[in-house]
């Protein structure tokens, strides 16, 4: 064993003093920063991906939407057919997306209601099973969002008021409004879906918006592999080639809520590695005392004629030790934090600390994504600074002179 790691391990032996302490305060820094920012990380990168799979579940991966002065997209039917025959396309649904007021017993909502054809919503909303009843939208039907659904009040059977939108836009012309019974409840697991939106038939919505000559609002299309750039982007260049309409993909249509995501991981990571970088200030303050401790040993190893860099390795080394003692112990803490993270909210819920409550974040569970490149990434902040610590107190004890050292 080369003689600066036997002497740094040397000086790492307990000795039942303010030393020892000072070095298990350290390591117990560094572990808890370590696994604050791993933990964190790991949370905020769930969020993302189980926003973006949400999203791309319940919205349109591209829209086709009417360009300049009109209002309307006519002859859907034919533009349907040319973009079903687009590879990398798995579904079209030609709609009306329009916010309109829906009344029940009092209770009074404005969702965005989405016309669709019957045929064409389970391929173009993935929702699953629904809460209640069915997604059957034939006759006067209507599915309502789980949150939506409990503001208003309604559950299946029950029957609602619609007014139409034109009631407030053509002031000279009054449209009366219509009773759909509610047909099916659906819970996406996101808050904002569940309350802001309903689904009806196409012919249902385009009679309550007037649109008399057929026509529709947007074209939404689903593509196979959305997440994939390449591919994805393949597609945006067929379907842009087939229509003069505005072509408006996912990623622009959610651009602001990703990028807060992004910079909400990346605000709370640096401030979270801050902890870190206390710890590390330990390591110096332990490696400090110790070189006072053991002022007669580096002034006997000087008149030995040690070069520096044996003496400074000697210190440094015991550094990156406690370093590497943290961030092992560290990234167990993570992993066992992680592995238990639903059930340790669930726990402390019970004493009446809601964590993530599903009213702010608007999700049923807590979702995570340990990613190897963050860990790399703390890993390495840790040892680039625990170098540092360790650098000041092993040239302080290098540069000691060997006369006074052993004089003391």
């Amino acid at each position: 064993m080369p003689f600066p790691l036997f002497l740094a391990f040397k000086y790492l032996k307990p000795k039942r003093s303010v030393t020892s302490v000072i070095t298990c305060v350290s390591v117990l820094g560094v572990l808890l920063g370590v696994a604050a920012v791993i933990i964190v990380r790991a949370v905020m990168t769930g969020f993302g991906d189980l926003w973006e799979r949400k999203i791309l579940d319940f919205k349109p991966h591209i829209s086709l939407v009417p360009y300049g002065n009109s209002q309307v997209i006519r002859d859907e039917d034919l533009l349907v057919k040319k973009l079903e025959a687009v590879p990398g396309v798995v579904a079209v649904t030609p709609e009306i997306d329009t916010r309109c007021l829906l009344q029940h017993d009092g209770r009074v909502s404005a969702p965005v209601i989405l016309g669709v054809d019957s045929d064409r919503f389970s391929r173009a909303y993935r929702l699953g099973a629904p809460r209640a009843g069915t997604y059957d939208l034939d006759g006067d039907s209507i599915v309502l969002g789980v949150d939506l659904a409990r503001q208003l009040g309604a559950w299946t059977g029950d029957e609602i008021t619609v007014y139409s939108p034109k009631t407030l836009v053509d002031r000279d012309e009054i449209v009366l409004p219509v009773r759909w019974r509610v047909a099916g409840i659906f819970s996406s697991g996101q808050r904002d879906y569940d309350s802001g939106f309903a689904v009806a038939s196409l012919p249902n919505v385009r009679d309550l918006m007037g649109l008399d000559r057929g026509g529709v609002f947007a074209i939404h299309l689903k593509c196979a592999e959305p997440a994939v750039p390449a591919a994805f982007d393949r597609v945006c260049e067929a379907v842009r080639g087939l229509s003069d309409n505005r072509l408006i993909t996912w990623r622009e249509a959610d651009r602001e809520l990703f990028n807060a995501l992004a910079v909400e991981k990346n605000m709370t990571a640096l401030l979270l590695m801050l902890i870190t970088v206390v710890a590390l200030f330990c390591v110096m303050n332990t490696l400090l005392v110790l070189t006072v401790q053991k002022t007669p040993e580096i002034g006997l190893l000087k008149a030995l004629r040690f070069p520096k860099r044996r003496i400074m390795a000697v210190f440094m080394v015991h550094g990156l030790v406690q370093c590497t003692a943290g961030v092992a112990l560290g990234l167990l803490a993570a992993w066992g934090v992680l592995a238990n993270l639903q059930s340790l909210v669930e726990q402390l819920a019970h004493f009446g600390v809601e964590v993530f409550p599903k009213a702010v974040y608007g999700l049923d569970s807590i979702p995570y994504r340990l990613v190897a490149a963050d860990v790399v990434w703390v890993v390495v902040i840790v040892y680039v600074f625990g170098l540092l610590a360790s650098f000041i107190p092993a040239m302080l004890a290098a540069c000691k002179d060997p006369v006074e050292a052993l004089g003391k």
